[in-house]
């Protein structure tokens, strides 16, 4: 269930990002003939007045298709409501409503789960650090043998102390040891182990070891005070997943080769996704958000076959003053949307063979 959790989560946000180029379109008087979740084969379809919505086979993106080009269309060359014909400002509010729709509805999920689930909060605060999330069984963390549940006592041989400050302490000092083995102190029931655990770095360019952390006690949600708290709280955790996402892709480009094994495609983002939803379904809030945030800075990307790319033909034209030729436009779009594809099948089986179940196997 929690696999089908994840996929649900991912299907939700090229919904909703698909849904954006759509109502962009319609809103504007702009035909859009197709829409579609998944890619392949039609599994289900229904045929609107002027839409066909249909969810496909390949659960790996989605589109909305026009008639501009379409050869069965019945609809003049010269039809002032086909895209090709809009204004520059009007196809490029169409290009970038996708990413829009991803970033204003990853605000909206933090101002749900704040205002329904609650605010997290720790009662009775007790000394040492919770690791209630591994992320995968191939970071540092899992690495060195911490599991979930697992309490944090000392690190470096200094007693770890309670509450937010502690976490806020521990961050630190992994984020000053790169490569450097930190010697934990580990509770684990009633147990103590010593464990070495080494920092690599992330994808935002600082260390990490690939747990979720949070403070020692009795764990839960108060109701939040008002709604502005819920607004802030909201635009607060926006603001900062945001930021750190931009790095993090920044990082990626400027500093490829260290960055690249940090890349995750599409089966273990479900992983990832289906064990937070395996440990809370309330941790599926921050992972449909950061994936959400994550969709939006990929397709805006200046990369032939994303929106991005689509936007700096739009550049290009309005610099020069007329549109590049169809010609060239569609081979640099078909070269990119190959290496596109190319890539995601290379992700899907490095990740595939990197699950559990297939180390298992190895063993």
């Amino acid at each position: 269930m929690s696999v089908l959790a994840a996929i649900a989560v991912i299907a939700l946000l090229v919904a909703v990002h698909e849904a954006g180029h759509f109502l962009a379109a319609r809103l504007q008087g702009i035909y859009a003939n197709r829409f579609a979740i998944g890619f392949g084969p039609i599994l289900w379809k229904y045929q609107g007045a002027e839409t066909e919505y249909s969810i496909r086979a390949i659960p790996l993106g989605g589109f909305v298709g026009f008639p501009d080009d379409d050869p069965d269309s019945d609809i003049p060359a010269d039809d002032p409501n086909l895209l090709k014909n809009r204004p520059i400002l009007d196809r490029a509010i169409v290009i970038s409503a996708g990413v829009i729709a991803n970033l204003v509805f990853a605000y909206l999920v933090f101002v749900v789960q704040f205002g329904i689930i609650g605010v997290p909060e720790t009662f009775n605060p007790q000394p040492g650090i919770l690791v209630p999330q591994v992320m995968s069984e191939t970071t540092p963390a899992a690495q060195a043998g911490i599991r979930p549940g697992d309490v944090l006592v000392a690190a470096n041989g200094e007693p770890i102390e309670g509450g937010e400050p502690a976490v806020q302490d521990f961050i630190q000092l992994i984020k000053a040891s790169p490569n450097t083995p930190v010697e934990l102190t580990v509770q684990r029931g009633s147990r103590e182990l010593d464990l070495a655990v080494t920092p690599e770095v992330g994808a935002d360019g600082t260390a990490v070891i690939g747990v979720q952390l949070q403070p020692n006690g009795d764990f839960g949600y108060r109701r939040p005070h008002n709604p502005i708290e819920v607004i802030t709280l909201a635009a607060q955790q926006f603001q900062d997943m945001l930021v750190r996402t931009v790095v993090g892709f920044i990082s990626l480009v400027t500093n490829f080769n260290e960055m690249a094994s940090q890349v995750a495609g599409p089966v273990k983002i479900v992983e990832q996704g289906a064990g937070l939803a395996h440990s809370s379904a309330a941790m599926l809030f921050p992972f449909t958000a950061i994936i959400s945030i994550n969709l939006a800075i990929i397709n805006i990307l200046p990369l032939p076959a994303l929106d991005g790319g689509q936007l700096a033909f739009l550049l290009v034209e309005a610099l020069r003053g007329k549109p590049l030729p169809d010609r060239l436009q569609e081979n640099v779009m078909q070269t990119g949307l190959v290496l596109l594809l190319g890539l995601g099948v290379f992700l899907i089986v490095r990740d595939t063979t990197q699950l559990e179940v297939f180390q298992n196997l190895r063993q």
